[in-house]
């Protein structure tokens, strides 16, 4: 959609969260699920503070890379340009410190499976809890 389409979707309060990353929109429409699925989203910072807003209930998780080294690494890895390498790694820094206020967990990225395997047992973990009556 356009930049246009786009402001007037957020206008309309369309999206669940939106946020402007690096020049760029972004955004998930409201999502409906079937009462007992979860919905995950991949979504920035600012995103997940409009979650929170949303649904105080909300679980956030944020993943980091190992070290910066390792996301330079990964960037240069990829062809970026070094205007974009040194913007990434500046906003990286302040999207990390802003996420660990909003977060409920932290999770290293260094091996996608692990990560994927840590994220899934804490998800279980609160299913679990959410069948248990208080």
């Amino acid at each position: 959609m356009t930049r246009e389409e786009f402001e007037a979707a957020i206008a309309r309060d369309y999206f669940y969260e939106w946020a402007q990353f690096h020049g760029n929109l972004y955004g998930t429409p409201r999502p409906q699920p079937p009462e007992d699925r979860d919905v995950l989203l991949e979504i920035e910072v600012d995103g997940a503070r409009q979650v929170r807003a949303r649904d105080a209930s909300a679980v956030i998780f944020l993943l980091t890379a190992p070290t910066m080294q390792l996301l330079e690494n990964r960037l240069r890895g990829r062809g970026d340009h070094e205007e974009h390498i040194a913007r990434r790694l500046e906003s990286t820094r302040q999207e990390v410190a802003a996420g660990r206020e909003v977060a409920d967990f932290e999770v290293v990225n260094d091996d996608v499976e692990r990560a994927s395997r840590e994220i899934l047992s804490i998800l279980e973990g609160l299913r679990q809890s959410r069948r248990i009556p208080s």
